[in-house]
This record gives structure tokens, sequence and C-alpha cells, in this order.
């Protein structure tokens, strides 16, 4: 089974994501499955199981208890599969990180001016606040 085919079930992608965070007992994770999916002890066996054998999970005894922990491998599998499409968004997350990183210039600059006593000195083109060298640019 494919990775995305395994993870494209959200009872199985919220176990993934439980087992990301450390092993987990078998209890555990149903606990929270059954209360967020309404589904029985036998449903949520099921799910680990698939995911055991797809090896996207590991099991051990301990006592009683099951723990079971996620296998980094095919996560970082369903990575790979995805890196011929992250030329698709990496330019527009990019962007997003400039303009965010300009934002809070600005504001940092603006609260320093106020606590100055004084008013914000005006943008220049690159969203910054004018600076005698900005200005001798423009004349």
């Amino acid at each position: 089974m494919h990775a995305l085919d395994l993870l494209g079930d959200p009872v199985r992608r919220r176990i993934v994501e439980l087992l990301a965070d450390g092993e987990r007992s078998a209890g555990e994770v149903g606990e929270v499955v059954q209360r967020e999916f309404g589904i029985s002890q036998p449903g949520v066996s099921q799910h680990l199981r698939v995911l055991r054998e797809a090896g996207f999970a590991t099991v051990r005894a301990e006592g009683t208890r099951r723990l079971y922990a996620l296998d980094p491998e095919p996560i970082a599998e369903a990575a790979r599969w995805f890196t011929p499409f992250e030329r698709f968004w990496e330019p527009r997350l990019d962007a997003l990180g400039t303009e965010l990183a300009r934002s809070k210039r600005q504001r940092r600059l603006a609260a320093e001016a106020a606590s100055a006593g004084g008013p914000p000195d005006p943008p220049d083109d690159d969203g910054g606040p004018r600076t005698r060298d900005s200005e001798m640019k423009e004349t």
C-alpha cells in the first residue's frame, strides 16, 4: 500500500499524529481515536494492524500492554514523493515569509517611534522607514 493511500484515511492519519509524539499503548491510542471518531476498540485495532503491516508502526509487548511507535521511514518516503511538487508552493511560502518579516519590522519600528515620542518615519519604496540615505538617493 502506498504511503498516501494509507494516510488518506483520517483515522490512520490521526493515529500517526499520536505516534509522532512518541510511543503509546494500544489503549491510549484507542481512547483518543474512539472519543474523536466514535469507532470501536476492534476498529482501532484494525487500523493499528494496517499501520503495522504497512511498516508505519512497530509494536512491542510490555507485559500485557502493546506499545506502538512510529517508524519514520514510510513518512520520509511520503515526503520524498512530494519533492517534485514543492516548486508549486515554495515561492508562495517564501513570499509569505517576506511579508511577515516586513510587517513585523514595520510594527517594531512604529513601536520604537511611539516610545521615542515621535511619529514613525514614512516607509520608503521597500517598505522600510525613510532614512537619510534613501532621501539622498531620490535627489
